[in-house]
């Protein structure tokens, strides 16, 4: 059920956070902008196959590490005002949120495995 949770959270921060990408400078949009959006797909797509595969637990760290990448990129953003204060601590919270859903996930997992 955890899984199930987390697939939709990803999927609101991506479609809530389409428009902070667009407002970025036209110089980025292309280069930085496009490897946030890459990485929030990659997101996505990596939760899908921590709930569909048997063996989960080096696909949960694949997920944690993509989300400390994201986490970095949007920080990064921020600091060279590419991003506003106000929507770089929206995005953390749910970024921080998504993260605890996560460690939840892998503990479980750890569990599971004794």
């Amino acid at each position: 059920m955890q899984d199930l949770k987390i697939a939709q959270k990803v999927e609101d921060m991506i479609k809530e956070r389409y428009q902070s990408l667009r407002q970025f400078p036209k110089s980025e949009r292309h280069v930085a902008s496009a490897q946030i959006r890459e990485a929030m797909w990659e997101l996505l797509e990596l939760v899908i196959i921590c709930s569909k595969r048997y063996h989960k637990k080096t696909s949960l760290q694949d997920l944690d590490i993509k989300i400390a990448l994201l986490r970095r990129q949007i920080r990064l953003a921020m600091q060279l005002k590419f991003l506003p204060m106000r929507q770089y601590e929206n995005w953390a919270k749910e970024l921080d949120e998504i993260g605890r859903m996560t460690g939840g996930w892998i503990k479980s997992e750890r569990r599971v495995a004794r």
